[in-house]
């Protein structure tokens, strides 16, 4: 008889299924106020100030965490998901990390620089 797969290989899953093909595809703001639409931000803050650091995190956290794919590279930047992977990594869960470091080697490597 197989075995069930765990919570956290189909949270990986549903994960993987969105992420993009390259880093590249991510072509969301780098600075200013954006307004997340309510299938993403449905608890609380839905516009954030890109150049607060702390809101910043914030909503980077909210759209890996909640993202589709259209989500993902709508409103993740590239140069900005780099530069916040080495602190934004440890405030996301280990299924989201686990799968955007698999995916992409420049945040596995990030990640690793800092270690």
């Amino acid at each position: 008889m197989a075995s069930q797969p765990s919570l956290s290989d189909l949270r990986r899953a549903k994960f993987a299924g969105c992420v993009p093909a390259a880093l590249s595809e991510l072509v969301g703001p780098e600075h200013g106020t954006v307004s997340l639409p309510l299938h993403l931000s449905w608890s609380g803050l839905t516009t954030f100030d890109l150049d607060q650091p702390r809101l910043r995190m914030s909503y980077y956290r909210i759209v890996l965490a909640e993202g589709r794919h259209d989500d993902l590279v709508q409103y993740l930047d590239r140069g900005l998901l780099i530069s916040l992977w080495p602190t934004l990594r440890t405030l996301i869960s280990r299924d989201v990390r686990e799968v955007w470091e698999r995916s992409f080697d420049e945040l596995a490597h990030s990640a690793q620089a800092t270690a």
